[in-house]
């Protein structure tokens, strides 16, 4: 998906416009464009593919647990556009395979990269490790904080929404271990 930044920078400028302020004034005049640019960037993950990152992967027989925590993202709520972040926290059981872990941060990114829903981005996640690793579990947590949620409409600052989504087998016990981990 190719940024169209003529039409964003068009948009942005009839934004400005209905708002009540001139975008020819000093301090407005290059926002079009670098609002553009913003853009390219935070859906960047539009033109990136999860399997790439995960497609290295070394053999490693009888590992436990690995947990990978505390990677932090920023995404855009498609809901408002406005920006979501917090920390994404991924636990699998290998079955046979590992992955480097800035792979697991570079899976992040992929689906972060674009407009989403925390609960989307959760199941994405999950999803393609669980699909490119073929662990026999995987679990990702995620604690994300809306500013669509605490700089308009409630504004509850501070307040913070987790998810989770399980695939394959983690048991109740794992489950709890995992949760006492990321404390």
């Amino acid at each position: 998906m190719r940024v169209d930044s003529k039409k964003i920078e068009e948009a942005v400028k009839m934004i400005l416009e209905a708002i009540g302020v001139d975008p020819s004034r000093e301090g407005l005049t290059e926002t079009p464009q670098r609002v553009a640019r913003m853009y390219e960037e935070i859906t960047s993950g539009y033109e990136d593919n999860s399997a790439v990152h995960l497609a290295k992967t070394f053999r490693e027989e009888g590992s436990g647990l690995v947990f990978e925590k505390d990677i932090s993202f920023s995404s855009t709520c498609e809901h408002h556009l406005m920006p979501f972040f917090g920390k994404v926290h991924i636990a699998y059981i290998p079955d046979g395979k590992v992955v480097g872990l800035s792979k697991l941060a570079r899976v992040v990114d992929v689906y972060a990269k674009r407009l989403q829903l925390q609960e989307r981005l959760n199941a994405e996640i999950a999803d393609a490790v669980y699909k490119e690793l073929s662990p026999k579990g995987v679990m990702v947590i995620v604690e994300g904080e809306h500013t669509c949620m605490t700089a308009r409409g409630i504004k509850k600052v501070g307040s913070k929404t987790v998810t989770s989504a399980v695939r394959g087998n983690i048991t109740e016990d794992m489950k709890l271990e995992i949760l006492s981990l990321i404390k």
